[in-house]
């Protein structure tokens, strides 16, 4: 068994040393595509105050265009989420965090419950606070610098993707982009 065993060895050793003159190197390959499967994801963030739409008692924005704030071509099957900054919070070393949630988002008032929420095409987006009660009178703190994150996400890369999609930091982090590649746009409306 020893000497079975030991032919074995130096047999493997024999062929794996072996290498005989390299031929000449194939041709290339074909170009990759660039980004995720040829398209790009983009984050960006607006100021954003609501105006009241009496007719359908609601709170709304201005549509959205994708063409005023990116050069991102969205597609049909983009995905589009949007996150709401809540608040800005404190990390225990004192620093300070932002605290973003995902729409559409919930509150509960005295007069009942209102909700941020959106729809959008490959083209544009409109963001609606909408409730169960008479929204004319709802607080300004509700309808006044709201600060959205618009994040559009190619639909292949987000099927195949392993993150928590209404943890902004999370789909940061698996798009590989960074606070600073987050175009900030001015308030409007």
């Amino acid at each position: 068994m020893k000497k079975l065993f030991s032919i074995l060895f130096m047999t493997t050793f024999l062929f794996s040393a072996c290498e005989g003159d390299q031929g000449p190197q194939g041709p290339p390959g074909p170009p990759g595509e660039d980004g995720f499967g040829g398209a790009s994801a983009t984050i960006f963030e607006i100021n954003s105050n609501f105006f009241y739409d009496e007719g359908a008692n609601l709170w709304t924005t201005d549509l959205l265009a994708f063409s005023d704030f990116t050069d991102v071509e969205v597609l049909e099957t983009d995905v589009v989420l949007i996150y709401r900054l809540d608040a800005i919070g404190q990390l225990d070393d004192g620093s300070d965090v932002d605290e973003w949630s995902m729409l559409p988002q919930n509150f509960f008032t005295e007069d009942g419950t209102i909700q941020y929420v959106f729809n959008h095409t490959f083209v544009d987006t409109e963001i609606f606070i909408d409730g169960n009660y008479d929204l004319a009178a709802l607080s300004d703190d509700f309808t006044e610098g709201q600060i959205f994150r618009i994040a559009i996400i190619p639909a292949n890369f987000y099927e195949n993707a392993n993150f928590d999609s209404s943890n902004i930091d999370a789909v940061m982090n698996a798009l590989d982009l960074k606070e600073s590649d987050v175009k900030k746009v001015e308030a409007i409306k």
